[in-house]
């Protein structure tokens, strides 16, 4: 396992600097220093640099004179970290209808998400879901939980202020445990609701619910949904998912029971796996299952497990 390369959207090059957010003049200077960058963000969608047909993918980072230069309209920056000196922020320019002819073509694209993840290099997919994260946690929390006033944005993205009360929110993370469930030479792979009808079978996965430990939360979802006991859990690895902004707790769980009962829910089928089919499958021949993308931790967990 040590030698596994880091999941996706993990590994963040950058320095988050966390110390000195809360330095308004700090930040203040670091934007106005030549050589920052800014990665423009329509509708939490990263811009990318050249052809959106291009086979190569990089993050469209550009400094001030690029935003002059494709007429970038104001919007909210959140500090992403330092690169070296050089500090890195985001900007969301979903204000413009619609980017993708004008300025902004002779540069780049915009893209979803998880279509750039998929041909980004490992650091820069980890730079764009910080950015998208972040952006997503403050499209939601714009109004005091307490009394239901204006939140104003402070520490460069990762405190908003409530203007009447002076309730504080910070940015969340959603716990979230997705777990291969192993029983000898077999694992359980589910068809999810949402992929009803298709070929589409993964890890089980549900949120972590207050008060409750890792292992607990996946002897629940793994009998909620499917009705098998389960004795020992493993864990895997992390990876931060922001979609929209969890944290993706993988683990390994070994079953003491077989009969699957699914609940019809969330879950629409489910079926047990060899190691040895799911080794045909990793190898490129086709199946009556497709496995996950190769950018979630499930595909990872899978493939884990089936290598041993």
């Amino acid at each position: 396992m040590s030698s596994r390369p880091p999941l996706p959207y993990t590994a963040n090059p950058l320095d988050r600097a966390s110390e000195r957010r809360g330095d308004a003049a700090w930040l203040a200077a670091k934007r106005q220093a030549p050589g920052t960058l800014i990665l423009p963000m329509w509708r939490m969608q990263p811009f990318l640099l050249g052809a959106a047909s291009a086979s190569h993918k990089e993050l469209g980072f550009v400094d001030s004179a690029g935003l002059a230069a494709v007429r970038a309209p104001e919007g909210q920056e959140i500090f992403l970290g330092l690169d070296g000196e050089k500090a890195v922020f985001a900007r969301d320019v979903s204000i413009l209808s619609d980017p993708a002819g004008g300025a902004w073509a002779e540069f780049g694209h915009f893209s979803e998400a998880r279509a750039a993840a998929a041909a980004l290099p490992l650091p820069e997919i980890a730079i764009m879901g910080q950015a998208k994260a972040l952006f997503e946690w403050h499209a939601r929390h714009g109004f005091c939980p307490n009394c239901g006033a204006p939140t104003i944005v402070h520490d460069g993205g990762y405190r908003r202020l409530c203007q009447s009360c002076e309730t504080e929110q910070f940015p969340r993370t959603d716990p979230v445990v997705i777990m291969l469930v192993t029983r000898g030479e077999y694992c359980l792979l589910a068809n999810n609701k949402r992929f009803a009808g298709t070929r589409n079978y993964s890890a089980l996965a549900g949120f972590i619910e207050p008060g409750e430990a890792i292992e607990d939360a996946v002897r629940r979802e793994v009998a909620e949904e499917v009705g098998i006991r389960i004795g020992q859990v493993r864990f895997f690895a992390a990876q931060p998912w922001p979609y929209p902004y969890s944290l993706m707790l993988g683990c390994y769980a070994e079953a003491e029971s077989e009969e699957i009962t699914v609940d019809g829910t969330e879950i629409v089928a489910a079926r047990w796996v060899s190691k040895t089919d799911l080794r045909k499958i990793l190898a490129g021949e086709k199946s009556g299952i497709e496995l996950p993308r190769t950018q979630a931790i499930a595909f990872h967990l899978i493939r884990g497990w089936a290598e041993v």
